[in-house]
């Protein structure tokens, strides 16, 4: 990947993996460097900028949402502890999550580590329920974008509901940085679709394997 590729072509080529293994594309939400934009356009991704892949395929009906980050070029030692703040908010979301366990206690956790975050006005977490549309059962929370009651709050998580958990941060300096998972709820805990490249994914001459090795 080098710097002359654009954010819809980097779109495309989602597109293209997605449909090569089975699945129906439905979207990809695109950042890159500095810009909160999600929709695709002509911006280029240049050096050391960070690039949030937020995209949801769907399978025998059913949708999946995963968001990773990547980076052109190395990650700085700031980057890394960005992405380790909102990867930990992600980790602490799912301790609580099993058959039984109250709907809410999700967020206990991540609020409490939002509050402490000296990021704290530009950090958000989210959770709510996916299946064959993308916000359904359980309602977890009233205060996300698409609105509705929060009616599983109080209620116990089932076995079969689908999660999925999105922490974000807004940062003015390096851009959007996200991580997003689904995750069904088992009887004595959670399995993660999808759960790999969680950190910065390499992109550019960086990641290229060397001549010599």
């Amino acid at each position: 990947m080098t710097a002359r590729e654009v954010r819809s072509e980097i779109v495309q080529a989602v597109k293209r993996e997605e449909e090569s293994r089975g699945l129906n594309f439905k979207y990809c939400l695109c950042n890159v460097g500095q810009s909160f934009n999600r929709a695709p356009s002509d911006q280029v991704w240049r050096d050391c900028d960070v690039l949030a892949l937020d995209s949801g395929g769907n399978y025998n009906g059913y949708i999946g949402d995963l968001c990773r980050m990547g980076v052109l070029g190395r990650p700085d030692s700031e980057l890394e502890d960005l992405l380790a703040e909102v990867e930990t908010i992600q980790q602490a979301a799912r301790r609580p999550i099993r058959a039984g366990a109250r709907g809410g206690d999700i967020y206990a956790e991540p609020d409490t580590l939002i509050g402490w975050s000296p990021h704290r006005q530009r950090l958000d977490f989210v959770a709510h329920g996916m299946g064959i549309v993308s916000h359904e059962a359980p309602w977890l929370t009233d205060r996300c974008s698409v609105p509705y009651p929060a009616y599983h709050a109080d209620r116990p998580l089932e076995v079969g509901m689908v999660i999925s958990i999105e922490t974000t941060l807004l940062h003015p300096r390096r851009g959007f940085i996200k991580l997003e998972d689904t995750l069904a709820v088992t009887e004595t805990g959670w399995e993660a679709y999808g759960d790999c490249a969680r950190g910065w994914n390499i992109a550019g001459a960086e990641a290229m394997p060397s001549a010599h090795g």
